[in-house]
């Protein structure tokens, strides 16, 4: 997974003048729809909710958009759609082990997107059960360094049921049980440190070490996939060396 967060971080930057930001924007009002429809329209009283905000505007989201999605998704304002969180299981090239989570109003289209980028670029689909179980769900809060270190972060969470922070390479990785997220996430708040997202993810419990080719495969199914609208995350068990990363981000 730590591959596939410094991937997510490096693509971010790309994407700024490009043309998956209008996905990824239409990815993260979703989040706030569905968030909202599930735990209200409230922030303070909804952590979900306060977490895919803080998220969109960290993308640069506009507020206004924002404010509609919570309103819709909330019953105040027409126009919500009905998403139903659908998660599909499959192998990538090299037998890497993947998740994809979709948020989607129409079952069909989803799966039919997923199998064929799947089929398409090297995946294979898998039965429910025969993957998840190489995953845990853990509370995932991405920190970008701005100049701390590993003891800054971690003197922040310990106490708060924080397990590890990994090095991502221009950012940290703190995880902990799904449970401990808000926490977590308000202790960072509390000692003054600045995040990027914090979400309940799935994190690999092994991980298949990737070569260049490797990591260029996985890399194209990962962006086939969250290609499709409907598709929300992918979750994969792979690892790549800064080395490698450097090279497919070339």
């Amino acid at each position: 997974m730590a591959g596939h967060s410094k991937w997510a971080t490096t693509k971010h930057k790309k994407a700024v003048l490009d043309a998956k930001r209008g996905k990824l924007f239409a990815k993260l009002i979703k989040n706030i729809e569905v968030a909202a429809r599930l735990g209200g329209a409230d922030p303070d009283g909804n952590p979900t909710l306060y977490d895919a905000i803080q998220k969109a505007r960290k993308q640069s989201v506009p507020n206004k958009n924002i404010e509609s999605a919570v309103k819709r998704g909330a019953g105040l304002e027409a126009g919500g759609a009905d998403y139903e969180t659908i998660m599909y299981e499959g192998y990538g090239p090299n037998g890497v082990a993947m998740l994809i989570e979709c948020l989607t109003d129409n079952r069909n289209r989803a799966a039919s997107d997923v199998r064929v980028a799947m089929t398409r670029n090297g995946g294979s689909m898998a039965d429910p059960g025969s993957v998840s179980y190489l995953f845990n769900r853990k509370g995932v809060v991405i920190v970008p360094k701005n100049g701390l270190t590993e003891d800054d972060i971690l003197a922040a969470v310990l106490d708060a049921g924080a397990e590890e922070v990994n090095d991502l390479g221009e950012s940290f990785e703190v995880i902990s049980e799904a449970g401990d997220l808000v926490a977590v996430r308000t202790a960072l708040q509390d000692a003054g440190i600045d995040y990027d997202s914090a979400e309940a993810n799935f994190v690999p419990t092994m991980q298949v070490q990737l070569d260049e080719e490797g990591a260029r495969k996985i890399f194209k199914l990962i962006d086939a996939l969250e290609d499709s609208d409907d598709v929300q995350n992918v979750f994969a068990n792979f690892d790549v060396s800064d080395e490698i990363m450097e090279k497919v981000s070339a």
